[in-house]
């Protein structure tokens, strides 16, 4: 009986400790595959997104005599730079996004508020890029993500004083959401003030922000946005021609209508990867905006739905990462991020399907554009970081 009981006190004593064990695995292997992810979900996109590139800008690279494989090149080369960026994010500890917060801030105004000096251009009514011989930028992509990064650090460090609304408004809404936004309206580039504001606000909710706070939030931001869309006779030509269905052919709805020409034309199946007709100068930002139509018409519904599948996958494992990171910075700036590239890439996918109006966004991750896809990358880098940090959290806790 001593022996029995001897062992049995042994045996239970090893049980809790082996218990621990495996829940540590468990939890580590969890964080592991959120990691893996994370990174097989962004490889899929941004090669899937050179492929299509490849295709959607093969007519108009060769009518600017750059080849066939121009716009595709220049492509390339930004993945290139990106990725190495997003992997030295990923390696970054979290201590360094909170301590550059403010800097990091700071920097994206200020590369914003050279728009508006002699380096500055104007694309499409927007002077919204940076243009230094053959090389252009879009400084409000980087400011994007210094501006998350700068609302979870400030939600972290006002922690104590949250539930207050002055403390919950001021500085991330006053001033500070307020003049990072306001640099890029100046520029008329009202679709990428839209997402910034999204960004801002998806932060402050997963960030754990009160009701009250978020309501005075939203509406006013409603109001701002109803003030510069009604201000504005070009915006609200194409609200109003988008609401009525006007179907304006040859005037503001024809890129608009030959993004549905082109989805219709896919089919299930599609016409086969490199046989766009619409591209062929038919519609406009074929490679950037509209990058989705031409996916719908050489890929079909299965290559639409297949695109729309891996931002979901996105979704869920960037939601389950909110719920299990370490702190309030954590969830905000994840939270942020996930408005941002989800957010934007159902916006994109809503104008070029018809449900929105025409705002000028691109589809993170798979249309052209270097600046857009250098700084979704490093914004993926962070995520990563911060689930390398909620693994680094499990295992400490695991382990007590």
């Amino acid at each position: 009986m001593m022996a029995a009981g001897t062992g049995e006190q042994a045996h239970g004593g090893r049980a809790p400790v082996q218990a621990i064990i495996r829940l540590g695995g468990m939890l580590r292997a969890g964080s592991d595959r959120t990691v893996v992810a994370l990174y097989t979900i962004t490889f899929l996109l941004v090669g899937f997104g050179l492929i299509m590139v490849l295709s959607a800008s093969s007519i108009t690279s060769y009518l600017a005599d750059e080849g066939f494989f121009g716009g595709f090149w220049r492509q390339m080369i930004f993945a290139i730079v990106g990725i190495p960026l997003m992997l030295a994010a990923a390696a970054m500890p979290l201590g360094f996004w909170k301590r550059f917060a403010w800097p990091l801030l700071g920097l994206g105004i200020a590369l914003q508020l050279l728009v508006f000096t002699p380096l500055g251009v104007e694309v499409y009514g927007n002077r919204n890029w940076l243009q230094i011989g053959s090389f252009t930028a879009q400084p409000s992509e980087a400011l994007k993500l210094a501006l998350v990064v700068w609302v979870g650090t400030v939600l972290q460090r006002k922690e104590p004083l949250l539930g207050q609304m002055r403390h919950e408004l001021i500085p991330v809404v006053i001033p500070g959401a307020i003049i990072a936004l306001g640099v890029v309206l100046l520029g008329r580039d009202l679709g990428t003030v839209l997402i910034m504001a999204a960004i801002v606000f998806g932060a402050m909710f997963f960030g754990g922000l009160s009701w009250k706070t978020l309501g005075v939030t939203a509406l006013g931001g409603a109001l701002a946005v109803a003030f510069f869309v009604i201000s504005s006779p070009n915006r609200m030509q194409r609200l109003l021609s988008h609401a009525g269905g006007t179907n304006d052919y040859s005037g503001i709805d024809w890129q608009a209508t030959h993004g549905l020409w082109a989805l219709a034309g896919g089919g299930l199946f599609g016409v086969g990867l490199g046989n766009s007709k619409a591209k062929w100068s038919w519609l406009p930002a074929a490679d950037n905006d509209y990058i989705f139509a031409i996916i719908g018409e050489e890929l079909g519904l299965i290559g639409a739905l297949l695109v729309i599948a891996l931002f979901v996958v996105l979704t869920v494992v960037m939601l389950k990462l909110i719920t299990r990171a370490r702190d309030r910075f954590g969830r905000a700036v994840v939270g942020g991020i996930l408005v941002w590239i989800v957010g934007q890439a159902f916006v994109n996918i809503g104008v070029v399907v018809g449900v929105l109006p025409v705002l000028g966004v691109p589809l993170p991750l798979i249309s052209s554009g270097g600046t857009a896809l250098i700084a979704c990358l490093i914004a993926i880098g962070v995520v990563i970081s911060i689930a390398r940090d909620t693994a680094k959290y499990e295992e400490e806790i695991a382990t007590r």
